[in-house]
């Protein structure tokens, strides 16, 4: 769960590849098929806040949570990561968006607490994939349980073990821009279902000068058998899993999913 402390500061740009507007309206398209269209929703692992900003301005009231400082302070100010300014550290366990009326929390999503229950919950760009210990993810399920209106949506996305297996592998991804480089060695351990991934980044601090960071990040892929499994112990119930941003069945070669399920009887 330690990760993204100096990848913060470039994630948005080496992530500008993501179509974060295209997945919104496939996460808001889900919402609204299960009746939700405005009221409270929480997004789990919201890293720099820029799907709670899109669910923002599609009329939901946001709630963010994730464990990184760095990324909420990105997230608080509504800033681009890839401005190298150094922002002042706030102490506190939340921090707010005065700008989009945001309330972001400081926590682990293993241990998060709100004030009241929310209507949705929503947890993307794998978020999930870090939790790496079965025992943890049903916990962080029964939080989510606990913490749903009565009937409300849970919508998460994962990446999958034929992803890593296949795609990423051990491999080695790289990619240099003004602004700051990096260097992925991937390394996924079929026996555990453990992917590690070793970062490298060279950020520009001043004019010519590029400090090096390093960084350790690990996920773990589950079957799909496994999350309902998981989504049943923690007192959710299984309403669908779908090849992401389709509404087909999950293939054998799928790699990435959208699981919904849903609060039943707490």
């Amino acid at each position: 769960m330690e990760a993204y402390s100096s990848f913060a500061r470039v994630y948005d740009l080496f992530m500008d590849n993501v179509p974060y507007e295209e997945w919104s309206q496939y996460l808001i398209g889900l919402l609204r098929e299960y009746g939700i269209y405005d009221g409270l929703v929480l997004d789990l692992g919201c890293g720099t806040g820029k799907m709670t900003r899109l669910l923002a301005r599609a009329g939901y009231d946001m709630i963010g949570v994730d464990n990184s400082e760095d990324m909420l302070e990105i997230a608080r100010d509504g800033s681009s990561s890839c401005d190298m300014d150094e922002k002042e550290k706030t102490p506190d366990t939340f921090v707010e968006n005065q700008s989009a009326d945001i309330l972001y929390l400081l926590q682990d999503m293993r241990e998060f607490e709100l004030f009241g229950t929310v209507r949705a919950i929503v947890s993307i760009c794998d978020s999930m994939n870090y939790i790496l210990e079965e025992e943890d993810l049903r916990q962080v399920f029964g939080l989510v349980n606990n913490y749903l209106d009565p009937r409300g949506i849970f919508i998460f996305d994962l990446n999958t073990v034929y992803k890593y297996r296949e795609l990423l592998g051990e491999t080695t991804i790289s990619e240099n821009r003004e602004e700051g480089s990096f260097i992925w060695d991937n390394f996924f351990d079929e026996e555990e279902n453990i992917n590690e991934y070793d970062l490298t980044l060279f950020i520009r601090e001043e004019g010519d000068l590029y400090r090096k960071y390093e960084e350790v990040h690990y996920q773990r892929a589950y079957e799909l058998k496994t999350i309902k499994r998981l989504l049943t112990e923690a007192g959710l119930e299984f309403v669908a899993a779908y090849d992401a941003f389709t509404k087909e069945p999950v293939r054998d070669d799928s790699e990435r999913i959208y699981v919904i399920a849903r609060e039943h009887g707490k």
